[in-house]
């Protein structure tokens, strides 16, 4: 869509199918899509801003209009330092819509000119979280199918199994 320049923030921590899903259907629906990820100093990420970077550009790789950065501090802020007209969450169940609307409508207090839009998750993703794929791997289960092959690889890599 013409115009339309969209910012898909996360943690990433890490990327999984089911955020790639909503990035392949996010970029067709802006000019150019941005996947943010999050600089927060607060949360114990499994891997380093730089390396969820990293992944999400090996897998973005195909949209010819998806860029990848970083940020912390307010979304808003960021959205208007890229020129972002538009925010793009997904919702996997009610619960995540409760907290997205708050986030939503704050972020519109803030900037009344930014939108937010939400993507259901893919059926086939609905259940998956980035928390659940860490938790399974670290024991030892298996989450090929989940995450794109980077990211298996490097979850075999981080808990010493054999890729």
């Amino acid at each position: 869509m013409p115009g339309i320049v969209a910012i898909y923030p996360g943690s990433f921590d890490p990327i999984t199918n089911g955020h790639l899903d909503l990035i392949s259907r996010g970029s067709r629906l802006a000019e150019r899509l941005i996947v943010a990820v999050l600089k927060n100093e607060s949360k114990k990420a499994m891997f380093s801003v730089e390396e969820r970077m990293e992944m999400v550009r090996e897998t973005v790789q195909p949209f010819g209009n998806v860029q990848v950065g970083s940020f912390d501090g307010l979304l808003v802020d960021y959205a208007a330092s890229r020129g972002a007209n538009l925010i793009l969450r997904g919702i996997r169940a009610v619960s995540d819509y409760e907290y997205e609307l708050q986030m939503a409508l704050m972020n519109r207090r803030m900037r009344p000119e930014l939108e937010t839009a939400f993507l259901m998750a893919g059926e086939s993703f609905s259940f998956l979280s980035s928390h659940l794929v860490k938790e399974v791997a670290a024991l030892g289960g298996d989450v090929f199918g989940l995450v794109p092959p980077p990211v298996d690889a490097r979850l075999k890599a981080k808990f010493g199994r054999k890729k």
